[in-house]
């Protein structure tokens, strides 16, 4: 039972209710702390927030015409779900420099991004904690290690061991079969390339009504829920910190509905926004937007942000067996190829950072008037490279172009380096050497599938274009607020509390010092758990 909003005075506020938001409010809860959770967009039940086709067809067409969602689009993903999980962009702009395009994707409603989540759960390794191919963390795996264990068993997260040291093996459910396809191309570029393919790890599609668990509301937010310490408030759009020296007293919030202004307030604060929000949020609790504002020692504060470096192929390859019956395609059901350049001296590139190659073959095929490629195992390879942090690629704010209620709005400046050209050249003729390695050929989608309605959008998609998309495209960006050992180097410490207002937590991928290569969602999570319970044992010391 939720408490009564009237007497509720929080301990613990909570700004965000996606994957972060949901492990923060359930490790609070859980250990006994009143835990007000603010969401700014609004609470749906998961018939609203998954919808139904053909309707979400009719949304997204309605919606890229109307220019509601004329850049997140060319996300995959935007195709997959209701396009109602996806903000409005009139409402919610932003702007970057005209050289510079950034897709920013956002989904504001309880849950946040966790509704649209892929599903893949892939732990970092010390290869990316470690200073080395990128500037490196101030803590380990180790340091992460019992709580990606917690949330592996939680999340009922399916996957195989495979012993790769740049990979780090969990406590998972068995893995997915592979297809025939996959079986082929693992056993093809195994034997010609001495590449390993793994079976993914993440969530299987969720089958029936109700929540997923790869939903907060299906999982954590639910748990926190559970112990009638949480309050969930929907529509509540927050502005920025209330510094008391050098602690945060609270938060103002915009009511989404009415305009209103609050101040709340609680001995303790965690952002989890997503990045570029916190980002927001952060900088506009500065010295420079507020009287007595939030203290950055080392100037970094909206700089050093990253996404993943993406870029797709379609492929077919003739004489494969076809599966016996359909196989899913989701977090658990395909494959990745694991990075395997610069891991030691031996295999060095002329770039640096690593990539991985997500894959699946036979999963996603439509029905045999819409091939044109009948008989064929179709798949894709989708790469994920590790972005260097660069202190040039930032987000400030825009005081001149608000949102629709009133408050300063993200300027993105964030382009892909030299260095970064180099890694997807060398993605791409990974990808070139897999597909011909297993007998196929790199195929447009068109000429693979018949598509008469989507085909002129999918034509336009940055998606399916022979270069890697903007920077944003991948949803993974990263950076901006990030963890340090000592406060002239980073925003916030390695228990994730800001230098400047050690009671302000930030625990999403504004805090990341590197990106790495793999899906960032389970690290979150896995640092939101660790951060939240130190938080929980100085609130206990008071601290």
């Amino acid at each position: 039972m939720a408490p009564s909003p009237t007497a509720f005075q929080p301990d613990a506020i909570v700004v965000g209710s996606g994957a972060t938001g949901g492990v923060a409010a359930m490790v609070l809860a859980e250990a006994g702390l009143r835990v007000l959770v603010l969401e700014a967009g609004p609470d749906l039940s998961a018939r609203e927030a998954f919808g139904s086709e053909p309707l979400n067809t009719a949304r997204r067409l309605a919606n890229m015409s109307s220019g509601k969602q004329r850049l997140q689009r060319h996300h995959p993903g935007f195709w997959k779900h209701n396009p109602n999980l996806f903000v409005d962009e009139r409402r919610n702009p932003y702007s970057t420099p005209d050289d510079a395009p950034f897709l920013w994707s956002r989904g504001r409603q309880v849950g946040g991004k966790s509704l649209t989540w892929g599903g893949i759960t892939l732990r970092l390794s010390d290869h990316e904690f470690q200073p080395g191919q990128g500037p490196g963390w101030p803590i380990r795996h180790a340091d992460l290690d019992p709580y990606y264990t917690r949330l592996e068993q939680l999340l009922g997260v399916h996957g195989g061991r495979d012993g790769l040291p740049q990979l780090p093996d969990g406590h998972m459910l068995p893995p997915l079969p592979f297809t025939p396809g996959e079986a082929h191309l693992q056993s093809r570029i195994g034997r010609e390339l001495d590449l390993p393919l793994i079976h993914s790890r993440g969530f299987n599609l969720h089958r029936g009504p109700g929540w997923p668990r790869s939903a907060s509301q299906g999982s954590t937010l639910a748990r926190a829920r559970a112990t009638g310490r949480t309050l969930v408030r929907s529509h509540a759009v927050v502005s920025h910190l209330v510094l008391d020296g050098e602690r945060a007293r609270g938060v103002v919030v915009v009511d989404g509905a009415t305009g209103a202004r609050e101040q709340i307030t609680a001995p303790l604060v965690v952002l989890c926004a997503s990045t570029i929000e916190t980002l927001r949020i952060l900088l506009h609790s500065s010295a420079a937007h507020q009287a007595g504002g939030l203290a950055d020692p080392s100037g970094s504060l909206g700089r050093y942000l990253m996404d993943h470096i993406s870029s797709s192929r379609f492929f077919s390859i003739p004489g494969v067996e076809a599966p016996r019956e359909p196989m899913e395609l989701s977090g658990a059901g395909s494959c990745f190829i694991p990075n395997t350049v610069n891991l030691a001296p031996d295999n060095a590139t002329d770039f640096q950072g690593g990539y991985g190659l997500w894959t699946a073959l036979q999963r996603f095929d439509p029905p045999a008037l819409l091939q044109r490629r009948r008989g064929e195992a179709v798949g894709f390879l989708i790469g994920h490279g590790d972005v260097q942090p660069k202190a040039d690629n930032r987000v400030t704010l825009n005081t001149e172009r608000p949102d629709a209620w009133g408050l300063p709005t993200a300027h993105i400046s964030c382009r892909w380096g030299e260095n970064e050209q180099r890694l997807v050249a060398h993605m791409h003729r990974r990808m070139e050497a897999v597909v011909a390695a297993a007998g196929g050929q790199i195929r447009a989608i068109e000429d693979l599938f018949v598509l008469p309605l989507l085909e002129p959008w999918i034509r336009s998609s940055l998606a399916v274009g022979a270069d890697a998309p903007p920077p944003g495209y991948y949803i993974h960006e990263l950076g901006g607020a990030r963890m340090a050992a000592t406060p002239d180097e980073g925003v916030v410490n390695p228990l994730n509390q800001c230098w400047g207002a050690p009671n302000v937590l930030v625990v999403d991928g504004a805090c990341w010092p590197r990106a790495g290569w793999q899906s960032p969602t389970l690290t979150e999570m896995a640092i939101t758990w660790r951060a939240c319970e130190a938080a929980v044992s100085r609130l206990r010391r008071g601290d």
